[in-house]
């Protein structure tokens, strides 16, 4: 005898199933201004679960609660102050209170539950990915989807295995006038595009040095600690410094940089670089963080282009007028990138021929919540692709090409080589002391496998 919620799945499995294919011009992935609450109904909202709510995880929660076509059914967070926070503050945007499950892995058992939302720390992204996948759950992943590339290449087999609707959280291919801009740029407005440049500016404080001390009563740091190897808990890592550490992090390269380098590439319409080099290192203060707070990587495409990013996470000044931006240089002029959701023409002769401006302001600095209202059209893009098939604005295969120039990056700083890679799959070339970084190791037991 089929419960409701088997109903309600076979509903969702058969709308995939037929629906139809929608774009906009293109270059945007269909996004239905239509609520599904009016087309099918409340009790065919998609129920999600969200992992790790302290910072960018309780945005996510919050936006996801403020969809008409969406139900937060769980919150798990190892930090249960965090999960306390994100379940009020839920409740008061759904009237529905959502279940609290410290263990993501419980809530994923849950057959009524559809999707899972992954903000947990970047050691965290592609495992909980991979169990979500297995778990039959759609997954909406927070950039960068994984620490390193052997876990991104084990991402996109889960989604071609378990054909699940995996969504990185790169929003920025979903806000209208910068999609609009990569069109122009494909469309020629400035010639033949050959070289991008991305950034980003910030003025973090240091992290100091850190002491060891008993884990709070308040967090499960074996169950933050996951798949990486052991280390003893220290009072300056959680819970935002973990980004400078090797150990769970990824640096600012991935940590910000993953989406001017997403911008990049789309624009210059290129997947897997020849070449790959970088330079940077911890310059502005002495103290426990690991990764480069000022950092400039370079990659070279097989169809004569290039483009570079620059990582400066404790000087603020900003470039072309923006704290983060992309500008790309092509036969016939330039087109800027701005930080929000904008963008500026101009001619070779460095005159504004074109400007498109924001018609919803953001703050690219607010590491929680910097554009939430531009960031609904990415989750709608994420429900369009689970119930009607519609292509993903990032799906885990372009998602992970992106993320992968970044660790490419980090690699090729780390190992103080230049990369020679595999155009066809990024892959690094006769260099053994960098290919060592192309994984990680875990904790015995954790290992994800797909």
């Amino acid at each position: 005898m089929n419960t409701p919620n088997d109903s309600r799945r076979e509903f969702i499995r058969k709308t995939i199933a037929g629906a139809a294919t929608l774009s906009i011009g293109g270059i945007l992935p269909g996004f239905s201004a239509r609520s599904y609450a009016n087309i099918v109904g409340a009790n065919e909202r998609i129920q999600v679960g969200v992992m790790g709510v302290n910072s960018r995880g309780l945005a996510l929660a919050s936006n996801y609660a403020l969809q008409p076509n969406c139900e937060v059914m769980y919150i798990a967070d190892v930090d249960s102050r965090a999960a306390d926070k994100c379940i009020s503050t839920v409740e008061g945007i759904q009237k529905k209170k959502p279940r609290a499950q410290p263990d993501f892995r419980k809530a994923l058992e849950d057959k009524d539950m559809d999707a899972l939302v992954v903000a947990a720390p970047d050691h965290w992204h592609a495992p909980a990915a991979i169990l979500a996948s297995k778990a039959g759950k759609y997954v909406y992943l927070e950039k960068p989807c994984s620490h390193n590339p052997h876990e991104g290449e084990l991402l996109v087999k889960a989604a071609a295995k378990y054909k699940n609707v995996i969504q990185m959280g790169n929003q920025r291919r979903t806000w209208p006038n910068v999609a609009a801009a990569i069109g122009e740029v494909k469309n020629g407005v400035i010639g033949r595009p050959y070289f991008a440049k991305g950034w980003y500016t910030n003025n973090r404080p240091s992290m100091g040095i850190g002491k060891t001390v008993a884990v709070p009563s308040w967090l499960d740091y074996e169950l933050w600690q996951g798949p990486a190897p052991r280390q003893a808990f220290k009072d300056n890592l959680i819970h935002y410094n973990w980004h400078w550490r090797w150990h769970w992090g990824t640096g600012e390269c991935l940590n910000n940089g993953t989406h001017m380098v997403d911008l990049m590439r789309w624009g210059l319409g290129v997947d897997y670089p020849t070449r790959v080099t970088s330079s940077g290192g911890r310059y502005r203060y002495q103290d426990d963080w690991e990764t480069p707070d000022t950092q400039v990587v370079n990659w070279e495409f097989a169809n004569n282009t290039n483009m570079t990013w620059e990582g400066r996470s404790c000087n603020g000044r900003t470039v072309e007028g923006n704290s983060v931006g992309v500008i790309f240089y092509g036969e016939k002029g330039s087109l800027l990138i701005e930080s929000g959701n904008s963008y500026k023409i101009f001619d070779l002769e460095n005159k504004l021929v074109k400007e498109v401006q924001n018609d919803l302001p953001i703050d690219p600095r607010d590491r929680m919540n910097p554009s939430q209202k531009l960031d609904a059209f990415h989750i709608q893009n994420f429900f369009d692709g689970i119930k009607k098939g519609t292509p993903l604005a990032s799906d885990i295969v372009s998602g992970h090409k992106s993320t992968l120039l970044c660790q490419l990056g980090n690699i090729a700083l780390r190992s103080g080589d230049t990369l020679r890679t595999d155009p066809a799959n990024g892959h690094i070339r006769d260099n053994p002391k960098a290919i060592k970084l192309w994984q990680r190791e875990y904790q015995k037991g954790w290992e994800p496998t797909v």
